[in-house]
């Protein structure tokens, strides 16, 4: 990846982060897997669990209009070709990302619901992080909650999977960091005033109140690179499907929590 400039660090957070960049990353065993949640305040653990305080539900409230809503070209609703989704979705969510036999690649669940669109409502696909693409994924993810995540064991995903897992590992950017150094080996230490957790993807679509509004994982995974100066991908890029799952992969079998709270 390209480098890019960014502001100043204190030079405190400096040489934790060159500590950080020294050190050799290990996975972590799956029986210490965590999920963010855990390391959540009380107050944002009861926002999460409390659907009528969670903010995200008002996404997922949206994405049930759109799933009963028929697109302009007078084609089915996606109630219309999936039914109740309570019933029909309920599992979808933790089997992605998955092959796609029509392009003959990996697609993630944001992916699946523009391929719909454009193949039985022909309907132009939903801009990445736009409000209706992210109710949409909420909603269809939220059907999940509770289910552990069990991404397709499909050997025509392990090339995919295996870039995923050497992006994860690789040092980017101008501060040299990986994904791993910090989610793998020093998950649960501080960075400045922040928590480093273990990077789990469990409750995408997720609401994140610095955002002050709902976010994709794409959208975390790219303030991550920026983070440590590197450029990031594009939305959509193979790459980000990639290390969705590795994540998936790396995440099993902690349960979904779509949508999640996250300071």
């Amino acid at each position: 990846m390209s480098r890019r400039s960014g502001s100043l660090l204190p030079m405190a957070l400096v040489g934790l982060l060159l500590s950080l960049a020294l050190a050799g990353a290990e996975p972590i065993p799956q029986a210490e897997r965590r999920s963010g949640f855990d390391q959540m305040s009380p107050e944002i653990q009861a926002m999460q669990r409390d659907d009528g305080a969670n903010p995200g539900m008002l996404a997922v409230a949206d994405g049930e209009d759109l799933w009963t809503k028929a697109p302009p070209s007078g084609r089915p609703s996606c109630a219309g070709c999936h039914g109740e989704a309570s019933s029909t979705m309920r599992g979808v969510a933790a089997r992605y990302p998955a092959w796609d036999a029509r392009t003959d690649k990996p697609i993630d669940l944001q992916g699946r619901v523009n391929a719909c669109r454009r193949e039985h409502q022909g309907a132009e696909p939903l801009a990445y992080e736009s409000p209706d693409l992210l109710a949409l994924t909420a909603f269809v993810a939220a059907q999940s909650r509770g289910l552990p995540i069990s991404p397709p064991a499909d050997p025509r995903l392990e090339p995919a999977r295996n870039e995923g897992h050497a992006l994860f590992q690789a040092r980017q950017g101008q501060l040299g960091l990986s994904c791993a150094i910090c989610h793998d080996d020093h998950w649960g230490r501080r960075l400045g005033a922040a928590v480093i957790p273990q990077g789990q993807p469990t409750g995408y679509p997720l609401y994140r109140l610095e955002w002050q509004g709902l976010g994709s994982l794409q959208r975390r995974l790219r303030n991550c690179l920026t983070g440590m100066r590197a450029e990031p991908f594009g939305y959509g890029a193979p790459e980000y499907i990639s290390l969705e799952l590795y994540l998936a992969t790396r995440a099993a079998p902690l349960t979904l929590e779509t949508p999640a709270v996250r300071p």
